[in-house]
């Protein structure tokens, strides 16, 4: 069953993939709203694109580890457009951070924004989103890999994968689905930032594809999730990364 609710969050709007599915999502006919943290520039050049191709966007700021922005985000959502049918947590954040140094402090933004950011935007939509809804989080592929100084990331990124199967559970009944797409390495600013070219170049070639994804690779599938073909898939965790693991 669709939401015939045609409008659509996506959190970590702006840039990389986010801005991917913002893009894909109101080529698909949602309104969407752009959300971003600080990049309010790159936000509203998304808005534009879309608006510009006879679409309808808002940007909309918020960190969506504070649960009253979160509650902010919505409320604007649902004023700029009606109610909600579609919402995606892309927002996150990806530092290289190895366990033995001990930085408790970072350890803890990672998780604040990609475990508690994800806690906070899957509660909301669950008291919002009404039959025919679709929740979709991004996870990571690299959880399987357990590369060096992805210790925290990939722990909030397990976390991620914890809620979105419990709350499909918790929505028995609601005819809304909850699901997680986990990509594998992607070309965007969030992947390549601290990272030589030896270094994304080895990665590239470490899926049979030998390639790095594309951002619009992974809007597309959360467009099939979003759309009228995903409402059979439920409290899944969908690996796109060209068989990276």
């Amino acid at each position: 069953m669709e939401s015939t609710a045609r409008n659509a969050i996506v959190t970590g709007g702006s840039r990389g993939i986010g801005r991917a599915i913002a893009l894909r999502l109101a080529r698909d006919g949602f309104g969407v709203v752009v959300n971003y943290a600080s990049n309010a520039a790159a936000a509203l050049e998304v808005v534009d694109a879309i608006t510009t191709a006879g679409g309808r966007a808002v940007a909309v700021p918020g960190d969506v580890g504070e649960a009253g922005d979160v509650e902010r985000l919505f409320d604007a959502a649902h004023a700029a457009f009606g109610p909600v049918g579609v919402v995606v947590n892309s927002a996150g954040v990806m530092p290289m951070l190895p366990i033995a140094g001990g930085d408790t402090a970072a350890f803890e933004r990672v998780m604040r924004t990609n475990l508690t950011g994800t806690f906070n935007v899957l509660s909301r939509a669950a008291n919002t989103l009404t039959a025919g809804g679709r929740i979709i989080a991004l996870s990571s592929s690299v959880i399987a890999k357990s590369f060096p100084g992805y210790g925290p990331y990939i722990a909030s990124k397990a976390g991620v994968e914890g809620l979105v199967r419990v709350l499909a559970n918790e929505l028995r009944g609601r005819s809304i689905t909850v699901n997680a797409v986990a990509p594998g390495p992607v070309a965007t600013d969030l992947f390549l930032n601290g990272k030589t070219e030896e270094q994304i170049a080895a990665i590239g070639k470490l899926a049979p594809l030998e390639r790095l994804g594309t951002p619009e690779e992974i809007a597309a599938v959360v467009s099939f999730l979003a759309g009228p073909e995903g409402g059979w898939v439920n409290a899944q965790v969908v690996r796109v990364n060209g068989g990276f693991a």
